[in-house]
């Protein structure tokens, strides 16, 4: 006689969770036999999502350390990892700067929060989970980088530099970590709405619901798909940014509206 086994339960952690594509993917992956690892820093918006995803059969664990805290993640992590190795892991938490008022530059302080937010944190979270993840032979890590890593946008040089630096690393580790049973993807999204995207400067083209975004997002990490990146054309257009010569993609980015911080 057979012994049927219960379904192993998967387990997926999303930081960022209560910005618009973190929660949106957190209800695109909640279900019946999902354990969701939700870190977010509003603590009423996170327990309201929380429960909005208990409520699709989800298994929920909520958190609000300071991913910018190394010891705190770190043990935060090594917690996540001693009640269930997460199969999926999306480092989605980031903010944005730009130049304020009549500073030509972004404040100082304001840079060095954005690179350890956007760039420093998802690296300590790969450094944090791959021993874990390779000990079990499998696990598919989600780095959330952005179509201004395709070429530095003047309204937003932090954040490009930033989201190019992750694309980057995100890149590399994919062919290191492949022979180990782990799958790298780097997601470039355009506009997507949100109060974070409702606050850069220059125009928006082709604005995406946070919904619509998750769809694409969760179908191409099950694939485990290199790159993301949406909307057509506009990622079409960002990648040619890239790809011509710099004075040529400089003077489209001008004629495009994306030349300066424009300010109340």
């Amino acid at each position: 006689m057979t012994v049927s086994q219960p379904p192993t339960s998967r387990c997926v952690l999303i930081t960022g969770a209560t910005g618009a594509i973190g929660g949106a993917l957190a209800r695109a992956y909640a279900a019946p036999g999902t354990q969701l690892v939700l870190h977010g820093r509003q603590q009423d918006k996170l327990e309201a999502l929380g429960e909005a995803c208990r409520q699709q059969g989800a298994l929920i664990t909520l958190s609000t350390i300071n991913l910018t805290d190394d010891q705190a993640l770190k043990a935060w992590l090594a917690e996540v990892c001693a009640q269930q190795v997460p199969d999926i892991v999306i480092a989605n938490a980031g903010k944005n700067t730009h130049p304020q008022a009549a500073d030509i530059l972004e404040p100082w302080a304001d840079v060095q929060a954005l690179l350890d937010i956007n760039l420093k944190t998802p690296i300590a979270m790969v450094h944090h989970l791959v021993p874990a993840m390779q000990a079990r032979g499998h696990g598919q890590l989600v780095l959330i980088s952005s179509l201004a890593a395709w070429h530095g946008l003047p309204t937003t040089p932090s954040y490009s530099a930033s989201k190019a630096g992750i694309k980057a690393y995100g890149e590399g580790l994919r062919g290191l970590l492949a022979p180990h049973g782990i799958g790298v993807t780097v997601v470039m999204p355009g506009y997507v709405t949100s109060p974070m995207c409702e606050a850069m400067p220059g125009p928006k083209p082709w604005e995406w619901p946070p919904e619509r975004a998750a769809k694409v997002i969760k179908r191409g990490i099950t694939a485990n798909r290199a790159r993301i990146s949406f909307p057509f054309p506009l990622n079409f257009g960002t990648w040619w940014l890239a790809v011509l010569p710099a004075a040529v993609s400089q003077w489209l980015i001008k004629r495009l509206g994306f030349g300066e911080a424009h300010h109340d």
